[in-house]
């Protein structure tokens, strides 16, 4: 077999596409009688009649079906080591990572790094889910070439491009309170009931305290998507993202309970990278990809 040679592998696959020799000599640029000859040596190395030549047009033994579909796949995987190859001498990454935070409108998000992704599929994208204070971390602990979260405006360490504003609003399941659901409700009367909060992923917490009320019972969850199924199952409250409920309200299986002394809150979504650090061609092209159209998230809802 170490006579085998790329050339020939390719003139067969030609060959067996194509349904000729003439159409496949076209394909390839060459002659008839080299793409003829190239097929007959793979034959003779590999000891294996591949192709019936005795009706009108050519076509692929059992044995030449067999070795066509594995070579397929040979030279699939050669191509996209080429482009490896010249990926790397370009150099473009080959991966970027990207963080969502529990802020971010995932639906949203996903569809505008779709779009990006789209164009510049050579780079594969490593997606990761933080929350809290841990997409701030991954980025400044260098796991992550950008994240889409909240992050202080004044920290010098960071460059944001501003998407959206996510609204939080305070909520419970019809029938959950025992008093009456209304804008005077305060945090002492919300003690006895159990509130859901999303736990940290960051290895250093962060301080902040987030719609926390002091005292109360707590359970902790993930993500938002399963806070919002123990609220609807009565297990707790807590504040959910305006977007991920706006069925919910409209139709009632939710009720909002902000007011005067239980507000809810308003984010602002970023792309944050770090300014410290050079940024390959990719990670460059997506963070124009965003300054240019900072509205993009909001037009998807």
């Amino acid at each position: 077999m170490s006579e085998l040679k790329l050339h020939d592998l390719r003139c067969f696959d030609a060959v067996a596409s194509q349904g000729s020799f003439q159409a496949a000599a076209v394909a390839l640029n060459r002659s008839h009688p080299s793409v003829f000859a190239a097929v007959a040596r793979l034959e003779h190395v590999l000891k294996l009649t591949l192709l019936d030549r005795s009706g009108y047009r050519v076509s692929l033994t059992e044995a030449g079906a067999l070795f066509h579909a594995r070579a397929r796949l040979m030279l699939r995987e050669l191509d996209q080591l080429h482009g490896y190859a010249d990926q790397l001498a370009s150099g473009e990454e080959t991966i970027l990572r990207v963080v969502l935070g529990d802020v971010c409108p995932r639906p949203c998000a996903l569809r505008l790094l779709g779009r990006f992704f789209a164009r510049h599929n050579r780079t594969r994208l490593h997606l990761e889910y933080e929350t809290i204070n841990g997409p701030l971390e991954r980025l400044l602990e260098g796991d992550a070439d950008l994240i889409l979260h909240r992050a202080d405006p004044s920290d010098p360490r960071l460059e944001r491009i501003d998407l959206c504003t996510v609204e939080f609003v305070p909520v419970v399941a019809p029938g959950f309170l025992s008093l009456a659901p209304g804008l005077a409700i305060t945090p002492e009367q919300m003690q006895p009931y159990t509130q859901c909060v999303i736990r940290d992923t960051a290895r250093q917490p962060s301080p902040d305290s987030y719609f926390l009320v002091e005292g109360s019972q707590r359970c902790s969850v993930p993500d938002h998507q399963m806070k919002k199924e123990l609220i609807l199952h009565r297990l707790a409250w807590g504040h959910l993202p305006a977007w991920l409920i706006a069925e919910e309200l409209k139709d009632g299986r939710l009720l909002a309970i902000a007011g005067e002394h239980l507000p809810g809150r308003v984010e602002t979504v970023a792309a944050i990278r770090r300014r410290d650090r050079s940024h390959g061609p990719v990670a460059e092209a997506l963070w124009q990809h965003l300054r240019a159209q900072p509205a993009s998230i909001t037009r998807d809802f």
